[in-house]
């Protein structure tokens, strides 16, 4: 890390950070969710759903890395960023999933798939305006 996000990341709350190392490591995982996908079926990884979620799935392969280092330099950009690319996620994995969803209910407690994706789009919602407010706040120059 370079000081200046050493200085950065020093001055955060320990909640603050504990939060953006989890929102850091779940687009990272993220990224290699669908960067695997693209790896295994090409560009035509998502060729069952309609052509707009198709782009926007694909340039999750850019979006999510671009968030981890956007949160990792501790910019509020990045809170922004996360809460947009999350909520779109989210609500695009609920919609092509939608047709098997209401066969079976049971299938939203699979540890791969809905359920962490819902659950992480969750925790960056909920978690967005406090690190927004923790990463714009005046914070004193650390010491050493």
């Amino acid at each position: 890390m370079t000081d200046c996000i050493r200085r950065r990341w020093r001055t955060l709350p320990p909640w603050a950070r504990v939060l953006l190392v989890v929102a850091i490591g779940g687009f990272l995982e993220g990224t290699g969710a669908h960067a695997l996908d693209l790896a295994r079926h090409g560009p035509h990884a998502y060729s069952s759903f309609a052509p707009p979620l198709q782009v926007f799935f694909v340039a999750l392969t850019v979006l999510d890395p671009l968030v981890a280092v956007l949160l990792l330099c501790a910019r509020p950009a990045g809170v922004l960023l996360a809460t947009v690319v999350m909520t779109a996620d989210a609500l695009g994995n609920w919609y092509v999933n939608w047709s098997w969803l209401r066969a079976d209910w049971a299938r939203l407690l699979h540890p791969v798939g809905m359920l962490p994706i819902t659950l992480f789009a969750l925790f960056v919602l909920v978690s967005a305006i406090p690190l927004a407010r923790a990463l714009t706040a005046p914070r004193p120059v650390p010491v050493g």
